[in-house]
């Protein structure tokens, strides 16, 4: 029996050429106002996962992510995101797409279709048992990625993914599967849409919630993040004099630059 595809089913709506903007706006909007419901009821999968990589990473490991096109671009996005915010070190949340770097600007034709390439280029990282690696598929079928997870199975390498499709091939492959069924797109098959932003949200939980499992945040702030800017140097100049209740803001910039980081700098104090 063929694998059946929601994602590339029809859309529900017609002739959107004949619609207004805002009609346009309006039902785009309501079909994105379903993708947090879909989400909601993948938690216990995202929980499962996220414990799992929380065990490997507290170990020494590295998370990886793996995607071709949009999927690929949204691991990038937020493995690139995690050492600005939590102030860990470049290598320890890795996104790879298909196609190399070339791809995250522009398409590489046939790139996701390689069934060797996704192996190959965890390779290049030295991957090992230590480490976990996130398949994301929209469609669950991506070779590129189906077959870097199997490869990694086959060696003790433990294996999540994120899809938008029911029982997809690409599910069969991880050991923790995440599937937030968003149902077909308000452009047929346009991907990028509905199912990118649950990836989206999946991405922002996993690496979230994973940090904070790493101590990486504190109450409710980043006291790890890296001082890139005059928006993070100031608002670390603020959680500073709160969190030691100092009331000159030059004293308290003093203090944080020559530490580098809120956290840093309290406990130099303390």
């Amino acid at each position: 029996m063929e694998f059946k595809k929601v994602t590339e089913q029809p859309s529900v709506y017609r002739h959107l050429e004949k619609m207004s903007v805002s009609e346009l706006l309006k039902n785009i909007n309501k079909e994105d106002k379903t993708v947090p419901d879909a989400v909601e009821a993948a938690l216990p999968q995202i929980e499962h996962l996220v414990a799992a990589v929380s065990d490997k990473m507290l170990s020494g490991g590295r998370l990886f992510y793996l995607g071709a096109g949009t999927s690929g671009r949204l691991g990038i996005v937020d493995a690139s995101e995690c050492p600005p915010t939590f102030g860990v070190p470049h290598g320890l949340v890795i996104g790879l797409i298909a196609g190399g770097d070339s791809a995250i600007r522009k398409a590489v034709e046939f790139a996701e279709d390689s069934r060797e390439q996704g192996w190959a280029d965890l390779t290049q990282y030295s991957i090992t048992d230590k480490d976990v690696v996130i398949g994301i598929a929209a469609s669950g079928t991506t070779p590129y990625v189906i077959n870097a997870l199997r490869e990694c199975r086959k060696r003790g390498i433990v294996t999540g993914s994120i899809s938008c499709n029911p029982g997809s091939p690409v599910s069969a492959e991880a050991d923790f599967p995440i599937e937030v069924v968003v149902g077909p797109e308000f452009v047929t098959g346009s991907t990028r849409m509905k199912s990118g932003t649950a990836q989206k949200l999946v991405l922002n939980m996993i690496s979230t919630a994973v940090m904070v499992q790493l101590g990486r945040v504190e109450d409710n702030k980043m006291v790890n993040m890296q001082l890139s800017n005059e928006k993070l140097v100031d608002r670390g100049i603020k959680m500073l004099m709160e969190r030691l209740e100092m009331e000159d803001y030059e004293a308290a910039k003093a203090l944080l630059l020559e530490h580098g980081s809120v956290k840093k700098a309290v406990e130099a104090v303390r």
